[in-house]
């Protein structure tokens, strides 16, 4: 249905031609925009549900006390679930240091909230299939919990900005929600994330778009296949000053599969924009030293890197 009415407008109501570059990439552009703001629509509301199970106070509290090892997998799956934007960093951050909760298992919320987007995995899903959604929530997970145990390892608390530890935050009271309460958060916050993200998405779908109908076949393939030993880093290089949300990146991510552009190099990127992007550094020197920023970087670039190169291997 959706195809068809990508058809329509590309073909009849526009009168291209098809076979063109731009018949093709105008088609790329009506089918996706249409089917990935329909997605986001119904797993932003569904999604939304279950944030209202999760405040950042309870997810303080599920974190405070666990031990470190624990703690990081907890951290990880509830970055899952609790898809806080990069605004929300700092607060967050300060609350889990003042709360008690190790440094380590705070840096892997802080990989997996933005890096393992549920909206993105189940976009992966229905474009990909559910093998890449699962390497692609492996992976993130992987990285998140690896990370943050090698930052809890180094004992880097000194490079913590001071005022962080002497911040005490006030327990908010955690609303108890009835089910018509939930439904009209998740519809209200649904329409507002939609319009905050629906840029990001077009754009995205723009530049895939034009991927889709001008990039020569055999471009991303002979530049990034499986032949160039530094296709991976070179795309997680690309991405880190890149700013889009997961879902942003995902038509992007399509049309470069579609070119010939191998799975690991492009989940690489994508995870390289999501969670290494340049404003979210910005605003995390607010509450963390340069240092251990540069190392917050450094493992995330190589574990990235490293999940690339792994995905191409196997795939």
């Amino acid at each position: 249905m959706l195809q068809a009415f990508a058809n329509w407008i590309t073909y009849q109501a526009l009168h291209l031609a098809r076979g063109t570059r731009l018949a093709d990439a105008v088609n790329f552009f009506v089918y996706d925009t249409i089917k990935i703001l329909l997605l986001l629509a119904v797993i932003i509301f569904l999604v939304s549900i279950i944030r209202s199970f999760f405040s950042p106070e309870r997810t303080r509290k599920l974190l405070s006390h666990k031990k470190q090892f624990a703690g990081n997998i907890i951290a990880a799956l509830l970055g899952i679930v609790t898809p806080f934007c990069s605004c929300s960093a700092v607060p967050l951050f300060i609350g889990f240091v003042e709360s008690g909760v190790p440094l380590g298992v705070t840096f892997s919320f802080l990989i997996s909230s933005p890096m393992v987007n549920e909206v993105a995995l189940i976009m992966l899903w229905g474009l990909f299939g559910w093998k890449v959604a699962l390497l692609y929530i492996g992976a993130g997970l992987t990285v998140a919990i690896i990370g943050g145990l090698v930052i809890g390892r180094l004992k880097l608390e000194k490079e913590v900005e001071e005022y962080v530890f002497q911040v005490k935050m006030q327990e908010a009271a955690i609303a108890e929600l009835n089910w018509k309460d939930r439904y009209e958060y998740a519809y209200q916050y649904m329409k507002d994330l939609l319009k905050k993200v629906w840029p990001y998405v077009v754009v995205g779908i723009g530049v895939g778009a034009f991927i889709h109908g001008y990039a020569p076949q055999d471009f991303l393939a002979r530049y990034a296949g499986r032949s160039n030993p530094l296709a991976v880093p070179l795309a997680v290089l690309i991405g880190v000053p890149l700013y889009s949300n997961a879902a942003g990146t995902i038509p992007i991510v399509h049309a470069l599969m579609e070119k010939g552009m191998a799975i690991g190099t492009v989940l690489a990127f994508m995870m390289a924009v999501t969670a290494l992007s340049l404003p979210e550094m910005i605003i995390l020197r607010r509450v963390l030293k340069p240092k251990l920023i540069a190392i917050f970087v450094g493992i995330l670039a190589v574990s990235i890197t490293a999940v690339g190169y792994l995905f191409n291997a196997v795939l």
